[in-house]
């Protein structure tokens, strides 16, 4: 999208109605409580945050447990950077090692060792009860399906217009 020349007349603002702006409130507190409340729950039971798990879990669901980092970076939504110091912490930890792809050495992946794994699997229930209580078991069926469409067509938005 082309950005409007300085001086350049924008178009007007249609600011959000009294109810547009409640619900956007309610959707800004779930966004900023819900990802505490999940890390408050990994941190207390699991000693892991919620980017911790995200990666053993995504490398869980992989053949091989092993993702390229690129790749991990990007489904957890972590800068290569961030995901660098997340995945050292890991390996520290022994639930992940890092080694070069034999495919092509540029790339360096992750792999989710069998303490790792263990530490996923017993971290996983009380994880699956917490997300239950707050969001699954709140909701109908009906509802849940809605919010999950609603949520996808929020994320085609965002990865369309290139700012995710």
């Amino acid at each position: 999208m082309a950005q409007p020349r300085r001086g350049a007349k924008q178009p007007p603002v249609k600011w959000l109605t009294a109810s547009e702006l409640e619900s956007w409130l309610s959707i800004v507190r779930l966004l900023t409580w819900l990802p505490w409340s999940i890390d408050q729950q990994l941190h207390r039971d699991s000693k892991l945050s919620m980017v911790e798990y995200q990666v053993l879990a995504m490398l869980s669901d992989n053949p091989d447990r092993t993702m390229r980092m690129s790749a991990l970076a990007e489904v957890t939504n972590a800068s290569l950077s961030r995901l660098s110091h997340v995945v050292e912490r890991l390996e520290r930890r022994g639930f992940v090692r890092r080694a070069p792809d034999r495919t092509d050495g540029r790339f360096t992946k992750a792999i989710l060792t069998d303490v790792g794994f263990e530490t996923l699997a017993a971290a996983a229930p009380g994880h699956v009860r917490h997300l239950r209580s707050l969001v699954i078991d709140v909701l109908s069926p009906e509802q849940l399906r809605r919010l999950g469409r609603d949520a996808a067509h929020i994320m085609a938005r965002i990865e369309s217009s290139g700012t995710s």
